[in-house]
């Protein structure tokens, strides 16, 4: 059971456990907007309903710019699962075969570990790379890397509800659902049922 928080400005903040909503819920620090029929948190004297969708009584303060260590799973998120080198995607990967963190200018070269650096890659193409430059191997980027804005780090990568989905889209808007779902505008998040 999982519970989407919103800012008092209904900015969508973070996926919370249910009982930590009901928490929250109960300190008078956040109100209920959906919930889940038919389930309940009960106790000897009140009964509240299992929140999907809280809303915080205060507005948090979120930093407009927040730098985000570059990870696997953010990393795979931003360059949609699939090689950028040569296109394949992670279902397509076969045996031995998966996906990999490569560093265009190799560590052992001087690169760093930035977003700006790294790349998907399947592992047959990071292991003929190895620690040449792509080009001298005959590789090409697909996509110039960079780092994803806070939206696509935080979203692309949670599990949503449809009524989870309908408040993230009121807050940021089609436009910013379609980027961080890769153009898929009828599914814009991971969406569970």
């Amino acid at each position: 059971m999982s519970c989407l928080a919103l800012n008092a400005s209904f900015e969508p903040l973070t996926i919370v456990p249910a009982r930590r909503a009901v928490r929250l819920i109960l300190d008078g620090k956040a109100e209920i907007l959906e919930k889940d029929a038919g389930k309940d948190f009960r106790s000897e004297r009140q009964v509240i309903p299992c929140p999907t969708v809280i809303r915080l009584v205060r507005y948090i303060h979120v930093p407009q710019r927040f730098k985000r260590q570059v990870t696997n799973m953010f990393l795979f998120a931003r360059d949609g699962y699939s090689c950028q080198y040569c296109g394949r995607r992670k279902s397509d990967l076969k045996g031995r075969q998966f996906l990999t963190r490569d560093h265009i200018n190799p560590l052992s070269r001087g690169g760093d570990n930035s977003w700006e650096n790294v790349v998907t890659s399947c592992s047959s193409c990071n292991n003929l790379k190895g620690d040449r430059l792509p080009w001298e191997v005959g590789l090409r980027v697909r996509t110039e890397p960079r780092e994803p804005n806070y939206v696509h780090l935080v979203w692309v990568v949670r599990k949503v509800t449809q009524t989870q989905a309908k408040y993230i889209r009121m807050f940021y808007g089609d436009r910013t659902l379609r980027r961080v779902s890769g153009g898929r505008v009828n599914n814009p998040l991971k969406i569970i049922s």
